[in-house]
């Protein structure tokens, strides 16, 4: 019995050695090292920042579709939205073609689309809410998406900084 207690001991001394009491309870944290990588994701349609007309509608590019919207300006110029009437789905639509409708308690003003191609999807959130683009006219409150159908058109529109300037340079 001896025996067996001497070689478990020995056993035991090897794989697992003598911890102090202190070391036994102290937590030590692994040191982590972190990397960062970028990538470019390189593709015919890539998604850009908002593009805007100058009647005041808005537009982002993400592939091959487009969300449209108004902008801040116009709908502070509008007032308090009370009806909107957007373009039905399935519908081809022309670049700068009236599309539809806000109307506010102070003025109606018509719809007209950045681009052209064919209506995806329209925000019946909106079209049951339509304070939504007064409160949130660049997240919650778009009014339709459309399938480009001549991608190139979007170079014809402004940037954002663009877009300021022409705000500061002409009396609307």
């Amino acid at each position: 019995m001896a025996k067996v207690i001497a070689q478990m001991r020995k056993l035991t001394t090897r794989t697992f050695p003598c911890v102090s009491r202190e070391n036994l309870f102290s937590f030590t944290t692994p040191k982590v090292s972190l990397s960062v990588s970028r990538s470019i994701a390189t593709s015919r349609y890539l998604r850009a920042d908002r593009l805007y007309t100058d009647r005041h509608e808005w537009i982002t590019i993400d592939g091959k579709i487009g969300t449209v919207g108004i902008s801040k300006y116009a709908q502070e110029a509008l007032g308090d939205v009370v009806y909107a009437q957007l373009p039905d789905v399935a519908s081809n639509i022309e670049k700068g073609a009236e599309c539809g409708a806000l109307e506010s308690v102070k003025a109606a003003s018509e719809l007209y689309s950045p681009v052209s191609g064919k209506i995806i999807e329209k925000n019946e959130t909106v079209e049951k809410t339509p304070s939504l683009v007064n409160t949130s006219c660049y997240e919650e409150g778009w009014l339709f998406k459309i399938e480009l159908s001549h991608p190139d058109e979007v170079k014809t529109l402004m940037d954002e900084k663009s877009y300021n300037l022409y705000l500061e340079s002409d009396p609307h």
